[in-house]
């Protein structure tokens, strides 16, 4: 894909570790070791990761990668539950990886995780074409998906959120019923969503950002909170299903990345979220509100044993992947800055471990 050249370039239980998989020296695993890439995780960067894998099982002496979608939160699971050739060696995340996590990394083993910041994503609003061109803003969003909102009488408290259509939310939108379509928690799109469309709509509420400080707990029930009475309707991490779901009805609205609405533009477009609509130089330049990281996290104790890991990196970060105009961007990725770029490139071809992330 083309962009004007003003746009700059543009985060199950585990079985614990195996104390022989943390004593044998590398050199004596590796003789049971895969002879592939094993990567897991989030939906959103799985097509992303799988034109990173084809290029380089074609270019490269190494077997193609295998990857699996298995959501943000899942893939970071499989992730952090032990070093060996059992475990996957690479997390794909559609947010940035919560201290928690990393707790639970280092419990089982993990102590070392090279972080990949690959480009930004937006998180849209998806309609069909014959849909009901929708213009929202974060409050509307809120309003219309929180499972609490604030009391209509004007009070400061929360009631069961009553609206059922987007008109009953703001008198300029459609007399249609609310019905959204979405991924499930374990999903990174589910949890950045609910930070940056449903918490920015929340927080538009004075009282409510004032619980921030003073109940955190609370601020978060009300804020980040979706309903559960039908009109948000979980659709799993399969993307292509709710493609399919909008195109037989075109008056529900669906939520998933940018890349992924580039892809089928011949199909829906996205509403407009504060008078924005998304597009990569809207995404790019930060004017569009809803847009977030993308990360590819690897397990360092693999490199060296597991085959091809590093030279996997150098593809990922290269220039062709995720350069201005690498193949990455044509297929909706927005790119780092060009410093940004720079200095994801040299952490990750270092293996330079992250730090403790704070939460």
């Amino acid at each position: 894909m083309k962009r004007p050249p003003s746009i700059a370039r543009h985060r199950l239980r585990g079985l614990p570790v195996l104390a022989a998989a943390l004593l044998v020296p590398a050199a004596a695993w590796s003789q049971a070791a895969r002879d592939y890439i094993s990567v897991v995780g989030s939906s959103t960067v799985y097509p992303f990761a799988t034109v990173a894998a084809e290029q380089f099982g074609k270019t490269t002496r190494f077997k193609t990668p295998k990857v699996e979608s298995t959501g943000s939160g899942g893939g970071i699971k499989l992730f952090c539950n032990g070093v060996g050739v059992q475990h996957p060696d690479i997390a794909n995340s559609s947010r940035a990886l919560k201290a928690t996590e990393f707790a639970m990394c280092g419990k089982s083993g993990v102590r070392e995780i090279i972080e990949i910041k690959l480009g930004y994503d937006g998180i849209v609003l998806a309609e069909s074409l014959q849909g009901l061109k929708l213009d929202v803003t974060l409050r509307d969003i809120f309003l219309a998906l929180a499972k609490e909102v604030p009391n209509p009488n004007g009070q400061p408290s929360v009631v069961a959120n009553p609206y059922r259509s987007w008109k009953d939310v703001n008198p300029k939108l459609p007399a249609e019923v609310i019905e959204v379509l979405g991924p499930p928690p374990t999903s990174g799109t589910r949890d950045a969503f609910v930070e940056l469309a449903m918490e920015g709509g929340c927080s538009t509420f004075p009282w409510i950002a004032a619980l921030k400080k003073t109940d955190e707990a609370r601020y978060k029930r009300i804020c980040q909170t979706i309903r559960e009475d039908g009109r948000f309707v979980e659709a799993g991490e399969n993307d292509n299903l709710i493609v399919q779901k909008l195109r037989a009805n075109p008056k529900a609205v669906g939520v998933f990345g940018y890349s992924f609405l580039e892809q089928n533009s011949d199909v829906v477009r996205g509403s407009r979220v504060n008078g924005i609509e998304p597009t990569f130089e809207a995404i790019a330049s930060g004017e569009y509100p809803v847009s977030r990281p993308l990360f590819v996290y690897v397990k360092k104790a693999h490199v060296g044993t597991i085959p091809g890991i590093r030279e996997f990196i150098a593809e990922l970060v290269s220039e062709k992947a995720m350069g201005e105009d690498g193949y990455l961007a044509d297929r909706g990725l927005v790119p780092l800055p060009e410093d940004e770029y720079e200095q994801v490139s040299r952490r990750a071809l270092a293996l330079t471990p992250m730090a403790a992330p704070k939460d």
